[in-house]
């Protein structure tokens, strides 16, 4: 895992696929506002094609394939161009297959005993989520004690009102958003709005 990249990119936007044009679209916004890393979840259609197309027309992002829960998805998201996987939530045949995989791999955790098992296994940076619901920056805080080796990507929750104060946290590496990249804004193909909110947000 890359992190001082991962750092670099302060906001991972968490994007579901409508269809590939627009997404290719969606990111070439977000490019245009700063963003250096995108999240593309296999929630929606056209995923693995979305993943291909964005790697192949904006190869300077960090990739990342989202609600990877399976072994068969974390080869297919390796072989569609991804950079790096997330999970949505994370059980020992998920962390071993990711662990052998080689793909970087974020699993979710949400509580501090799914957090130890994650390090057992030679994992050190995971995604909280859905982290508001689980105490936020509180959250976080209360577990930079006795797990400072950890680091997070706080998902779920995260807005433009407290991305900043997920930021200023020093176990936090980034933070996964949809507030940029809503449904309605995307099929209103509101570009320029996008291209804003993603300029607000690099610069908080």
């Amino acid at each position: 895992m890359d992190i001082a990249r991962l750092k670099a990119c302060r906001v991972l936007p968490v994007i579901t696929t409508l269809d590939v044009p627009s997404t290719v679209e969606l990111v070439g916004a977000l490019a245009k506002g700063g963003i250096r890393a995108v999240e593309i979840t296999l929630r929606g259609p056209d995923a693995l094609e979305s993943i291909s197309a964005v790697k192949t027309t904006f190869p300077e992002l960090l990739l990342a394939a989202g609600t990877v829960k399976t072994r068969q998805e974390l080869t297919s998201v390796r072989l569609a161009g991804a950079d790096m996987a997330l999970s949505p939530a994370a059980t020992s045949t998920l962390l071993m297959a990711a662990a052998e995989d080689g793909l970087p791999f974020i699993p979710a955790v949400a509580t501090a005993t799914e957090l130890m098992q994650g390090l057992e296994l030679g994992f050190d940076v995971f995604k909280l989520f859905p982290a508001q619901l689980l105490g936020g920056p509180a959250m976080l805080k209360a577990l930079a004690g006795p797990f400072p080796e950890a680091k997070f990507v706080p998902t779920g929750g995260v807005s433009a009102d407290n991305v900043g104060t997920y930021l200023a946290l020093d176990n936090v590496l980034c933070c996964g958003g949809s507030w940029m990249v809503t449904e309605e804004l995307v099929i209103g193909q509101r570009w320029s709005e996008i291209e804003s909110l993603a300029r607000q947000a690099m610069s908080t």
